[in-house]
């Protein structure tokens, strides 16, 4: 398996090498050649547990390590950090199902790739007999920062730094963050938004006086954010397993198709749904489920993407994003595998803040279907949810299960659907308890004994002990200043 740019598709390189350097040189996304087909059964499939179903589904895209090298990442990952052995457990409320992508250590679904990838980072290095030092570059609308630390915190010849926009993530996912212990890491407040963060990273990865400065010192950048293949990869995994817990539940049948609904910021989700089904599993419709930053909905609804419109900020932070990065993947994709395409699409975004695929691309679109949820629905999807079910949904698994019922009502179709619920409630106190109605306490921390005891739901332990850590990461800096920080950073 050869990976390439969305960019310069004659650009070929071994699946190490593009775990290892995250982003192309020329800025382009990493892609396999070609999506593999899945040789195997799914009654073969079926009676797999987690570990030996992410092997078989890994092994198609990591084609250069070992089975014992494969398996060996798997392992480390998918252990006791997780509080169910299912990994992922699908339950099943009134008409739909949730994939619950929240029990890993920072109850939120990057822990189902960010586990895996330190392990995978390593092993590439090792494999490339390389005696560097790797510095990890992310930036985060929430939930990508804390599962990145705790990732690689402590991991040997690894040091990772995570942005975040200060105003952006609720007060839970902050002190997660700016809380964390290891000797490597560094976490930073940006003075803006998501993107604001985002592109300030991808500035330093095209930084040419950066890049020298660190090979001088023996240190290669990386990033462990959806645009590095080796964090994507992964997440195809659950797609898979959500889709085998209903075949061994006998909710659904043998080779019956089913929905996926993805609540979606950067694309990275919901992009391995769709190479899941470009494998061989059976969905029917990818629903693209967005918040009022809704640039996401046009795009599927119109063809154009545009990102000159203000920028919100909602109760479902991780999704406040006005640049999908990986939808450059699928760009590509659709495009017929068309770099030079491709490359003028994303030039004119970054020069204009805008552009329109072409037709063809438009009708290649037909497997996806995209809207958004207003804050007001998103509130009373909560609400009403609860009131019918028990179940507390946080807001971002809010926002796809209410573009699920648009979805619903504007086609009827009554295809069972799989939503994947991103985070836990207690991460969200504040939107959460609002929408239950509670009582608003003055912080998050005050508002999680009352969520607590009106749904019946232990506060996480994880999330209990944040109050009373201390603050090891007070850093803050402007967009302009970041490089200064990994520089500062450096030296510590």
């Amino acid at each position: 398996m050869n990976y390439i740019s969305t960019r310069n598709k004659n650009l070929k390189i071994t699946p190490c090498q593009a775990i290892l350097q995250g982003i192309s040189e020329d800025g382009g996304l990493f892609l396999p050649e070609k999506i593999p087909t899945l040789k195997e059964t799914f009654h073969q499939l079926v009676s797999m547990d987690y570990k030996d179903l992410a092997f078989t589904i890994m092994k198609y895209f990591f084609t250069d390590f070992e089975e014992k090298e494969l398996r060996n990442c798997i392992e480390k990952a998918y252990d006791d950090k997780f509080d169910t052995p299912f990994i992922a457990p699908v339950v099943k409320k009134s008409d739909v199902y949730f994939l619950e992508l929240f029990h890993g250590p920072t109850l939120a679904f990057k822990d189902m790739a960010l586990s895996i990838l330190p392990h995978l980072l390593t092993t590439a290095l090792n494999q490339q007999k390389s005696n560097k030092e790797i510095l990890i570059l992310t930036a985060t609308s929430g939930d990508t920062g804390k599962a990145a630390l705790e990732g690689f915190s402590n991991i040997d010849s690894i040091k990772i730094m995570v942005f975040y926009p200060q105003k952006g993530v609720s007060e839970i996912q902050k002190r997660q963050m700016i809380t964390h212990e290891g000797d490597n890491t560094r976490v930073i407040g940006i003075e803006g938004n998501f993107d604001d963060a985002q592109s300030g990273v991808k500035k330093l990865f095209h930084d040419p006086k950066l890049r020298e400065k660190l090979e001088q010192n023996n240190i290669l950048l990386s990033s462990a954010n959806s645009i590095n293949i080796g964090r994507l990869v992964p997440q195809i995994v659950y797609y898979f397993h959500g889709y085998l817990s209903l075949l061994k539940n006998d909710e659904i049948h043998f080779g019956e198709n089913i929905n996926v609904v993805v609540p979606t910021g950067n694309f990275g989700n919901i992009l391995a749904a769709y190479y899941a089904k470009k494998m061989g599993l059976p969905i029917h419709k990818l629903i693209c489920a967005s918040n009022e930053n809704n640039v996401l909905t046009d795009f599927f609804q119109r063809g154009e993407y545009n990102i000159n419109r203000p920028f919100k900020m909602t109760i479902s932070p991780s999704m406040d994003i006005l640049i999908s990065s990986n939808l450059e993947r699928l760009l590509f994709e659709i495009s017929g595998g068309n770099d030079l395409l491709t490359q003028k699409l994303i030039s004119s975004l970054q020069s204009k803040g805008t552009y329109t695929i072409t037709k063809s691309m438009k009708e290649k679109l037909e497997d996806f279907y995209g809207e958004f949820a207003q804050e007001k629905e998103v509130y009373e999807s909560i609400s009403k949810f609860f009131q019918n079910t028990g179940y507390v949904m946080d807001p971002h698994t809010a926002v796809a299960y209410q573009v699920y019922k648009k979805y619903q009502g504007e086609t009827k179709d009554n295809t069972k659907t799989l939503i994947a619920s991103t985070a836990s409630p207690f991460k969200f106190g504040k939107s959460v308890g609002k929408a239950l109605g509670l009582k608003l306490a003055e912080d998050d921390f005050e508002m999680l004994s009352e969520i607590s005891e009106v749904a019946k739901l232990e506060i996480p332990k994880n999330i209990e002990e944040l109050k009373n850590k201390k603050i090891l990461h007070p850093f803050s800096c402007t967009k302009e200043q970041m490089q200064e920080m990994v520089k500062d950073f450096m030296k510590a």
